[in-house]
């Protein structure tokens, strides 16, 4: 643990220093390919960074926030796009919105013009219901999570379907606690108002509800201008505005596949076996068919969220079984992570003063 924490250090101090980089250096060459050319290294960087972390908790997010966010960023930061752009004010502020799971909220005031600058900090408000009703369910989520942490010690004792409803339940919970608690320290230092990195998946109503609205939407805000938004602008030129969004649907969830894949490389050091991009290409196809048949059938009819709920979070499940997490249980990603837990509390035991 201890190795793996200074390993941990140096990587997050070199992606800091390369940040630094593109905010003195390539921020003041202009816009598109020639910036695009400067920042080659830089992608190269965030993707061979994690390979340097061994550990789930400290590998998976350093895979996510560096080789996922960082480098798609970066990549609209080239053409003058995305959240790095216009320039930010502050060498914190760049780095910040740079490598974690944060996105500003913007004031919906038209009229306000600093609304994009992440200096400009909105009065708090303290007794707002929603904040503290949020601050609430985090909480519970995270007893939630430590007692789906407890309940693998009786694995052996569980059906395999109810250690796989585990492990859904697990994803989400332990994704929403990481990215709470990335953003927090930001949000705290700097004042920034920040997006919801979750909006309760397990109340969505659909396929594009759930992963359009609702299920990490970071991903969302970054796959959008990316890949979604240049290929409907072709598709539009090929077939036409009404269904250029399937074309542009099927390969977001493409290039979220591929990503993954990527992802899984870091957890398993093994050559991917493709399941993953399945995974999504499969929801992908099912996204836009649901797109297609809402579009044909308009507003006259439409199941009731009593059943389209149920239904969504339920085919999203299934194929978690079959596709999303054999890769991951097959070379003991799931063992290694659970073991973790355990290493932590040792680490914390035997680092806290003797007096506590």
């Amino acid at each position: 643990m201890d190795a793996e924490i200074k390993n941990f250090i140096k990587v997050w101090i070199t992606a800091i220093t390369a940040l630094c980089y593109c905010y003195y250096v390539v921020a003041k060459i202009p816009r598109g390919m020639i910036r695009l050319l400067f920042l080659l290294p830089i992608f190269y960087l965030f993707t061979m960074l994690p390979c340097n972390l061994k550990s789930f908790h400290l590998g998976g997010p350093t895979a996510f926030f560096l080789g996922w966010l960082g480098n798609f960023k970066l990549l609209l930061f080239a053409f003058d796009q995305g959240p790095l752009s216009p320039p930010l004010p502050k060498l914190l502020h760049f780095i910040s919105i740079a490598c974690l799971p944060i996105k500003l909220k913007q004031d919906p005031s038209p009229n306000t013009k600093n609304n994009k600058n992440p200096s400009h900090k909105s009065t708090p408000k303290s007794h707002n219901p929603t904040k503290v009703t949020r601050s609430m369910l985090l909480a519970i989520k995270a007893l939630l999570l430590a007692m789906i942490i407890c309940a693998y010690n009786y694995r052996p004792y569980l059906h395999s379907y109810v250690i796989l409803v585990l492990y859904c339940c697990h994803t989400y919970l332990i994704g929403e606690m990481i990215l709470a608690l990335a953003a927090a320290p930001v949000k705290a230092i700097f004042g920034f108002e920040i997006e919801p990195q979750f909006n309760d998946p397990y109340l969505a109503t659909s396929l594009q509800d759930f992963w359009g609205h609702r299920w990490n939407l970071m991903v969302t805000s970054i796959l959008r201008p990316t890949v979604y938004i240049p290929i409907r602008r072709i598709s539009a030129n090929v077939i036409g505005s009404r269904w250029a969004a399937l074309p542009a649907i099927i390969s977001t969830f493409i290039v979220s596949g591929l990503v993954h894949e990527l992802i899984y490389f870091y957890f398993t050091r093994v050559h991917p076996t493709w399941e993953v991009t399945w995974f999504f290409v499969l929801h992908g196809v099912c996204t836009a068919i649901e797109v297609m048949v809402k579009k044909a059938v308009t507003n006259r009819w439409q199941l009731h969220r009593a059943i389209s709920g149920p239904l969504t979070v339920g085919f999203v499940a299934v194929t978690s079984f079959w596709l999303f997490f054999p890769q991951l249980i097959r070379n003991g990603v799931d063992e290694k992570a659970i073991k973790e837990y355990s290493l932590l509390v040792d680490f914390v035991k035997a680092n806290l003063p003797s007096r506590l």
